[in-house]
């Protein structure tokens, strides 16, 4: 029988997010591919320094530590070929991590392997990857390669994500967008029992449940968390979708418009998912974050009600 990974959390995830890649990616778009596979091989025994995800990969690992069955599985993605990926390889195993899988394309995109590897998250530094991998109904993000690799807090995995066109649909973004706070505000209030539909992290945060229902309730070596900017009373409609979805949050934070980069540090946030670039912006700084090109705020004439949001209301 062919081994499967359904009971496993799938994480893909790209060699520039995984690794610094910046030098040779540089090469590349300066020398075009044959330089930047010279660059490569002659550099193969030279061990990658960590990229952003590292952190969060390592942590994830560690879980099947100890385990005759594992509970994650990290595979990776990659544009380079067989031949130029035996450095990342090659960094893989100095490193200890537990990577046995990949998929190189050789400049073909590699996001249309995350189906036939049933993965339950994508990263990658290319932001068109995502936006393909999210049509293809895959919880997918967007790291910036260039951000560093940030010491862990301890050993718990922590993640946040924002609600709405992450978590949740962006329904009730386009009425604060179309129709202001109050409509918003009273859209919510009269819905309040009507659960949202879900977004594209919606699987994403029930596989992570799975792996939380290994372990008991006050002994999980994973945190979540929701980061949203929606205050009361729009809280109560949030709060009983994820009862009515039957899925655990462990922390909710309504900041009613606040800044979220203080209370992602606080939370110590491994990583964070966002649809708005204002707040990956701002978070990048503080956490590994990841932006979530879907919703509303991703569309091209959302450009002035971006602005808009990002001024301080309490956008969702």
């Amino acid at each position: 029988m062919p081994v499967t990974l359904e009971a496993e959390l799938v994480v893909a995830i790209s060699s520039r997010t995984l690794f610094d890649l910046e030098d040779s990616h540089a090469v590349f778009e300066r020398e075009g591919v044959e330089p930047y596979s010279a660059y490569q091989i002659e550099r193969e025994g030279e061990i990658l320094d960590p990229g952003v995800a590292f952190p969060l990969v390592r942590k994830l690992l560690r879980l099947n530590e100890g385990r005759e069955r594992p509970l994650v599985e990290v595979i990776l993605l990659s544009r380079n070929s067989a031949d130029t990926g035996l450095r990342i390889f090659n960094s893989i195993e100095h490193h200890g991590l537990g990577i046995t899988r990949a998929a190189f394309t050789n400049g073909s995109p590699p996001w249309r392997y995350v189906e036939p590897f049933g993965a339950d998250l994508f990263l990658s530094a290319d932001a068109g990857d995502v936006a393909e991998a999210l049509r293809a109904g895959c919880a997918a993000a967007a790291l910036g390669p260039g951000a560093v690799a940030r010491a862990p807090v301890d050993d718990e995995i922590r993640i946040a994500f924002d609600g709405d066109a992450v978590l949740f649909s962006d329904e009730a973004e386009r009425v604060f967008r179309e129709q202001g706070l109050d409509a918003f505000q009273a859209a919510e209030r009269s819905a309040a029992r009507d659960p949202l539909s879900g977004g594209p992290f919606k699987g994403f945060l029930q596989a992570l449940q799975r792996i939380q229902a290994a372990f008991p309730f006050a002994a999980s070596p994973i945190r979540t968390a929701l980061v949203t900017a929606r205050g009361a009373p729009a809280h109560e409609r949030v709060i009983r979708t994820l009862r009515a979805w039957e899925i655990r949050i462990d922390e909710a934070l309504f900041l009613g418009g606040m800044d979220k980069t203080p209370f992602l540090k606080a939370f110590g946030a491994d990583i964070f998912f966002d649809d708005q670039h204002g707040h990956v912006e701002r978070a990048s700084g503080a956490v590994a974050t990841g932006h979530v090109p879907h919703g509303v705020a991703n569309e091209p004439e959302a450009g002035d009600g971006a602005a808009r949001l990002e001024g301080g209301g309490q956008n969702p």
